[in-house]
């Protein structure tokens, strides 16, 4: 755990785009809130793989968001039987039900849908907070305590150059 949040550290410092890092933590959110063996999920790390997106924030999303999901539970399971008892919509479930596609999707237990509309609902909102505070992470406070005096003595000295070459190899 700790790897992943040096890694997501350097990401945020590195010359990575903000979107691709907003977008890991998106995709963990997803994959976080809603139950793990699902075929959603295989579509969500189908992606993960696919995009360009930091992988080591969608890690680090993905398990902060599952520790996150376990208190969530009750909610989820309210929004998604309020969604599947819906009058109007009975028939929609009954039909999709009746398909092999969509009773593998799981989309008819109460957490399942629940979980995947709360995820969808907060992943937009997500995204655009996340590339805000990125953005004002890198713009301010990097900056600022790039200023520090002990900051700029540690990348001057010789362990910190050491660790340098060997991370733009690829061993650290």
């Amino acid at each position: 755990m700790l790897t992943a949040l040096a890694k997501l550290l350097q990401a945020l410092n590195a010359e990575t785009r903000p979107a691709q890092i907003s977008l890991a933590f998106v995709m963990g959110l997803i994959l976080g809130f809603t139950p793990l063996w699902s075929v959603h999920n295989l579509l969500v790390l189908f992606l993960a793989c696919i995009v360009r997106v930091n992988f080591s924030s969608f890690l680090l999303a993905w398990g902060l968001f599952s520790s996150i999901a376990y208190w969530l539970d009750p909610v989820f399971i309210g929004v998604g039987e309020s969604v599947l008892n819906q009058p109007s919509l009975q028939g929609a479930w009954s039909s999709m039900y009746q398909s092999d596609l969509w009773r593998v999707t799981h989309f008819n237990h109460t957490l399942t849908m629940g979980s995947v509309l709360v995820s969808l609902i907060i992943a937009v909102p997500l995204f655009f907070v996340s590339n805000l505070l990125i953005e004002l992470y890198r713009d301010k406070l990097f900056v600022w305590v790039q200023k520090f005096r002990l900051v700029q003595m540690l990348k001057t000295s010789k362990l910190y150059n050491i660790y340098q070459a060997l991370d733009a190899r690829g061993i650290v």
